[in-house]
């Protein structure tokens, strides 16, 4: 009976040694027990454990845990206290599904000698707590990260309002998260542990408060959303309050509405004041009395006496407009020094002790009277007016974006970069001076998909007279724009203050005044600074920090409607200065590409263990990421990215487009031309009338092997061979428009334009006019051609009849826009077509459908193989005349004749000119190949 209860117990205490063998407990083979959450020896002999069957078991510790459990949303939350850090003031472990947070609270025992409070919030996310070993060389946590230090600042904001007046003694919240299933974000669940903490405490508090947070995802409002679905919503908004008042509101949002921003926080209030009713139950259960703490209070009898001192004059200084903020301050300090020469004739050391702090109270005092009675600020302004405004972009232009923006005498010089420079390239990475300007400028700047890169805001506050970082938004909105940087429209913010009366009996506000555009003076003495930003559509960030122990949420709504006068106002006067983002065509600018390509080129660009990869880098600067059929280029300005850009085309090779110009080393050398190697291995053909606008006698005089040079695909031959030109590249003499034209470095854009097969080349096409015409191709626009080309042709005809019969032909991509049915038709002529020795009905029939589709007049010779020399020459089609009234025929033609010609085809020559050529060659099939004649 006893050993059953004994094993009761074990199993109640601690969970896991329920089972365990019970061989494995035995004291006389020495096995140690758990004891207190350490490894220890049992204290008491194994006869001890029958004895104590009736009560506790000597030398096991029981600790006393008191839970509390309850929902919010679809969420199930518990808060715990009593098991771990049981010697600090009061200590809380907070749960929510499998994330666990521990939040401790302290305080000194000091004399609390001060004029402020010393609270201290330390907030930790250890590695240990996802299972991770921190990769840091010493494996350990470093100094806290930024997100720390912001979630301490959202823990500390709620409550140190509720911290009695006069308490001044040190205190200490230390927060560490035990574990996280990375589904919840535990900030949240960190305040309402803290709050937890100081209700169980000694430590004097007015709480509790609850805190939660809401989502907007497809309209619908979310409590303590996860962090999948935060990444879905619209609206992250964390509510702190009171059962009545609101505490701290803080915002990120794309855009909301002050109307739906009204909606979800007056949502938001009924849902945090669940936290509280648990926080009272468990403080109940296990509450700690609350201390008797010295509070560091001026006596009535002191606060009269400087107040009658020192009231007249400080009146008549806020009275007087004209004071600026120095001028303010001194005459404020001149009436300090006269009470205390004053005091110090007196030697009343009492009210010498207190003297900062009592001519604040009064000069708070002065002010809000003021405000509330007259509706008179310091300045002279009104309640809603704000300040003059001054605002300048492109204030430096050698940086990437640069402004200037002042609001009264705050003033704040913004810079904007972007660049390549994160390791990893693809992740957009946008760093600020402020955490609120973060918020507030992340709804406006594009999707990391269409602008890549790492944007870096840097704010120099040059002068501080209330809200630098409402002049950060501003001065950093307009710094993107003139960076170029495509955000989609300005972001402004101004603060918002409040100066209440209230019923010093009952705590109730009796009447208030809103202020717009607060001064510096103007949020140490009043009770709220409310800052939003946004933009014309809606907000996009809050952060509202207050001074009293709180304020109704129907006032905080209020606010909203100036608060956003105020921004228009602001946003009219940064559109007059610069209202869209200016080109990013600044050489200077970094630049990023991504190119697509299959695993092979891929392969061909990395080289054996990346080799060719680092050779571009190192030749460029510039620096290429490869991930999944991916090519990423990052490049410091323009010319370096272009530079990187040729090496992966020579490499890798791209679409060949005519027109195109290319970077290319000649492979060898024949006597009709040079072949070049481009595009990622390709060979075109540099032939000898493409090397230079004048005569060319040898090739080797104008290229050698090894050479690099910058050629033009000008198009193809008949069989299939890229066709490349040298003197496309170089300025020509002889005409003005070749040279305006080759004074660009890069083409004009233009449609691109890749290759087709001979059988998809068109033929004929209609002109504008409805007339059947030569079609144009991208074959070069020459005159004459050489009696070898022409052979070539013939041939090509010749594979063209045999493809037909059923042998196919080497293809290339290039698509056509002619008529299938034209080309169809005239080839159907050409393979058909019988010698023409004894004319028939049916080849005359042939004859005119060939004309009907060349649009040949009635004195060219129509015969089909002198027609396919100028058709497949595509060029300059010469319709052969004599000198006189004589027509001559191409068949009739001999060796040094000169005739007058007139063309038909288009490019370079005008249709219909007369030109005096002379026949100098044949092809193989006797037709004649003309020269130009120079006139005499």
């Amino acid at each position: 009976m006893a050993a059953a209860a004994a094993a009761a117990l074990r199993g109640r205490a601690y969970p896991l040694m329920a089972s365990v063998p019970s061989f494995l407990t035995w004291r006389r083979l020495g096995f140690r027990s758990f004891c207190s959450g350490q490894l220890g020896f049992l204290s008491q002999p194994p006869e001890a454990e029958s004895t104590a069957a009736a009560g506790p078991v000597p030398g096991l510790k029981i600790l006393e845990t008191f839970r509390e459990e309850f929902e919010i949303g679809s969420r199930t939350i518990s808060i715990e206290t009593g098991k771990v850090a049981r010697f600090a003031n009061g200590s809380v472990v907070i749960t929510m599904d499998e994330t666990n947070v521990l939040s401790t609270v302290a305080s000194a025992r000091g004399d609390g000698a001060r004029d402020f409070l010393p609270l201290t919030v330390d907030y930790q996310e250890k590695q240990y707590a996802q299972g991770v070993i921190p990769t840091t060389f010493m494996r350990r946590e470093g100094a806290p990260k930024e997100r720390e230090l912001l979630c301490g600042r959202l823990i500390d904001r709620p409550i140190r309002p509720l911290f009695p007046p006069g308490f001044y003694h040190d205190v200490q919240v230390m927060v560490n998260v035990l574990s996280s299933d990375g589904k919840h974000d535990p900030d949240v669940m960190a305040a309402n542990a803290t709050s937890a903490a100081l209700m169980l405490s000694n430590i004097p508090w007015n709480g509790p408060i609850g805190v939660i947070r809401v989502g907007r995802i497809d309209g619908k409002f979310v409590f303590n959303p996860t962090m999948d679905e935060l990444s879905l919503s619209d609206l992250n908004l964390v509510y702190a309050c009171t059962r009545d008042r609101t505490l701290m509101i803080d915002v990120q949002a794309r855009e909301i509405s002050e109307k739906d921003l009204q909606a979800g926080l007056k949502l938001a209030h009924p849902e945090a004041v669940k936290y509280i009713e648990p926080q009272i139950r468990l403080a109940e259960k296990a509450g700690k009395k609350k201390k008797e703490y010295k509070l560091s209070m001026i006596s009535d009898r002191t606060l009269e006496k400087i107040q009658s001192l020192a009231e007249a004059p400080i009146e008549a200084v806020f009275t007087d407009s004209t004071y600026g903020k120095f001028e303010r301050g001194e005459a404020l300090d001149k009436i300090t020094q006269a009470v205390k020469a004053k005091l110090e004739e007196e030697s009343d050391e009492e009210s010498l002790n207190v003297l900062p702090k009592a001519i604040d109270m009064v000069r708070k005092k002065i002010i809000r009277h003021r405000i509330i009675k007259e509706g008179v600020r310091v300045d002279g302004r009104q309640l809603d007016e704000v300040r003059p405004l001054y605002c300048e972009s492109g204030t430096y232009p050698i940086l990437h974006g640069s402004s200037l923006f002042s609001r009264g005498d705050t003033q704040s010089f913004d810079t904007s970069f972007y660049d390549n420079a994160s390791l990893i390239i693809m992740t957009a990475q946008y760093l600020f001076f402020s955490t609120l300007a973060e918020k507030a400028l992340l709804a406006v700047l594009p999707p990391e998909d269409d602008f890549p890169y790492t944007v870096r805001v840097n704010s120099e506050v040059m002068a501080s007279d209330g809200s630098t970082s409402m002049a950060t938004v501003c001065g950093g909105s307009m710094a993107l724009m003139d960076a170029g940087i495509p955000v989609r429209e300005h972001v402004a913010g101004v603060s918002v203050g409040l100066v209440t009366e209230v019923d010093p009996s009952t705590g109730m506000i009796n009447d208030y005044r809103i202020l717009t555009d607060i001064l510096g003076l103007e949020d140490h003495l009043g009770d709220m600074d409310f800052k939003i930003a946004g933009t014309r559509k809606g907000i996009t960030a809050i952060q509202l920090d207050i001074k009293p122990a709180g304020i109704p949420v129907d006032i905080i709504c209020e606010c909203l409607e100036p608060a956003q006068k105020g921004r228009n106002h602001i946003l009219d006067r940064m559109e007059r200065e610069i209202c869209s983002p200016r080109t990013m065509g600044d050489g200077s600018t970094p630049r990023l590409a991504t190119l697509k390509f299959s695993n092979d080129l891929i392969q061909r660009l990395l080289g054996p263990l990346g080799s060719q990869r680092k050779k571009i880098e190192q030749e460029t600067g510039a620096r290429i990421a490869v991930s999944d059929g991916t090519v990423t280029i990052v490049a410091k300005n323009r010319s370096v990215m272009e530079k990187a850009k040729e090496k992966v085309d020579f490499v890798i090779g791209r679409e060949i487009e005519v027109g195109g110009i290319y970077k290319g080393v000649i492979s060898s050398i024949k006597e009709y031309g040079a072949f070049v190697e481009f595009n990622g291995g390709q060979q075109g053909l540099l032939h000898i009338s493409e090397l230079s606008h004048e005569p060319v006698s040898r090739v080797s005089d104008v290229v050698s092997v090894g050479q690099d040079l910058s050629v033009m695909c000008i198009g193809q031959d008949v069989r299939g061979n890229i066709k490349l030109s040298l003197k496309a590249v170089l300025p020509w003499a002889g005409s003005e428009k070749k040279n305006l034209e080759s004074q660009d470095s890069v083409p004009p854009k233009q449609e691109v334009n890749v290759w087709a097969s001979m059988e998809n080349t068109p033929i004929c096409q209609e002109d504008e006019d409805g007339e059947v015409e030569p079609a144009t191709n991208s074959t070069p626009a020459v005159v004459i051609r050489s009696a070898a080309e022409c052979n070539a042709q013939d041939i090509a005809a010749g594979q063209y009849s045999i493809k037909k019969s059923g042998k196919g032909t080497k293809t290339s991509p290039r698509p056509y826009n002619a008529s299938s049915g034209h080309r169809d038709n005239f080839r159907s002529i050409l393979t058909k077509r019988k010698p023409i020795s004894s004319p028939n009905q049916t080849q005359m029939k042939k004859e005119n459908e060939l004309k009907d589709l060349c649009g040949s007049k009635p004195e060219t010779d129509s015969r089909p193989e002198n027609l396919l020399h100028a058709l497949m020459q595509n060029e300059a089609y010469v319709k052969p005349k004599s000198f006189g009234s004589t027509s001559v025929f191409a068949g009739s033609v001999k060796l040094g004749d000169r005739v007058t010609a007139k063309v038909n085809g288009r490019r370079d020559f005008e249709v219909g000119k007369e030109l005096h050529v002379q026949c100098s060659s044949f092809s193989s099939k006797g037709i004649p190949v003309f020269s130009l004649l120079e006139d005499e």
